[in-house]
């Protein structure tokens, strides 16, 4: 069914869906992070884990869609190449200062605090796109109250873990600096992409452009800061054998990133941000439970973190009930052989790094992630499956 012929209450709820589906899996993606408490570089962690993103955005828009698509879109939208690249290095920048983040102050703490770049999108919308001009006071008391609810959670948070003991107290204010920057860079990261998709540009040939902004910038990160070309990101036997589950955590991003996107395209950035933002439950989920990271903390510590994380949660989702749709002018093309060689290689590459890889010397709890990853697989099935029937993935 074409996208234009979809009911707007339709193509709402199922940006509300996309939303959803995102938070699962964006606050799964960042667990492979913690292998920076082994030792590895921040700087390390980010291009392994961009090198799998660039492997996933180009294997999975080819598996959905078809390389020919894909380049068909990108031909028609060649003045929306430089926006996509230019998206790609600020997602580079921000999903950098993340790993020092986690490092600093563990995945609990660090995700409801970058994901005030809620706030951030909710004002670019506001100012760039018009998404609340023309609103009766009743919506605007909405946004307001909502924001004031997330900046106090964030405030709570970042007490609560300027005041814990052990290690993740010693570097708090390095890691909530770290976090808002990043919150910062993702929130400016949408006006691009809103800008795409107002122009009719496809998600999916988006995110395969942007690519090339990502893994430039984390190159640029490790040669400038990390030690040049003999950083040993290049030359350690032991990152070899954690490339997979860094490629991994760039994997399960990118299709949390897909969902994203087409929450965005339907809900505008002011309500498609926020809602995938519950990522922040879930990785609290993956911090708490799966590594123990508020196993030690005292009944007062864990209360704020829970508290400020479902009180930022309440005041983002404020923002979503309101419709908004959009249009692609992408059409469905054939297939082509070099389709099956692109997934190919994809599924090489993971297989190699995968017969190499070993378990991580973290304290995990294998039931938790189980049970996680079983509610990953049946909120994508749920989401893919929405998005072909309504869309085709346009």
């Amino acid at each position: 069914m074409p996208v234009q012929n979809v009911p707007k209450k339709s193509m709402h709820g199922l940006g509300v869906l996309c939303g959803l589906g995102a938070g699962v899996w964006l606050g799964a993606a960042e667990a492979p992070t913690k292998l920076v408490n082994t030792g590895l570089s921040p700087y390390a962690i980010s291009l392994c884990m961009v090198a799998g993103v660039f492997t996933a955005r180009w294997s999975l828009p080819t598996l959905v869609k078809g390389t020919r698509g894909v380049f068909a879109d990108l031909r028609a939208n060649r003045h929306l190449i430089p926006t996509a690249i230019i998206a790609g290095m600020l997602w580079a920048v921000a999903n950098t200062l993340t790993v020092f983040a986690i490092r600093d102050v563990g995945l609990a703490i660090a995700f409801p605090l970058w994901n005030t770049n809620s706030l951030v999108g909710i004002f670019w919308g506001w100012l760039l796109f018009g998404e609340l001009r023309g609103a009766g006071a009743k919506t605007v008391a909405k946004v307001v109250l909502g924001a004031l609810a997330i900046v106090g959670a964030a405030i709570m948070l970042g007490f609560s873990t300027i005041q814990a003991s052990g290690a993740h107290g010693t570097h708090a204010t390095g890691g909530i600096l770290a976090a808002a920057g990043a919150s910062l860079l993702w929130g400016t990261m949408y006006i691009p992409y809103r800008k795409a998709y107002i122009s009719g540009m496809n998600p999916l040939s988006f995110v395969t452009i942007f690519t090339i902004g990502e893994l430039g910038t984390v190159f640029a990160l490790v040669l400038a800061l990390d030690g040049g070309t003999h950083a040993a990101v290049f030359h350690s036997p032991e990152v070899g054998h954690m490339l997979f589950w860094l490629f991994l955590g760039g994997f399960v991003w990118v299709i949390g990133d897909i969902f994203q996107q087409f929450a965005t395209k339907y809900l505008g950035i002011g309500r498609g941000i926020p809602l995938s933002n519950t990522n922040q439950l879930w990785g609290l989920a993956w911090g708490a439970l799966v590594f123990g990271e508020l196993a030690h903390a005292n009944s007062a510590h864990r209360m704020l973190v829970i508290f400020g994380s479902a009180v930022m949660i309440l005041g983002a989702l404020d923002r979503v009930f309101r419709a908004y749709s959009g249009e692609s002018d992408m059409a469905p093309t054939g297939r082509s052989w070099w389709d099956l060689v692109v997934v190919g290689c994809a599924v090489g590459v993971f297989i190699w790094l995968g017969l190499r890889a070993r378990v991580p010397t973290l304290g995990m709890d294998l039931g938790w992630v189980a049970a996680l990853t079983a509610v990953m697989v049946i909120s994508a099935a749920i989401c893919a499956w929405g998005l072909w029937k309504r869309t085709r993935f346009c």
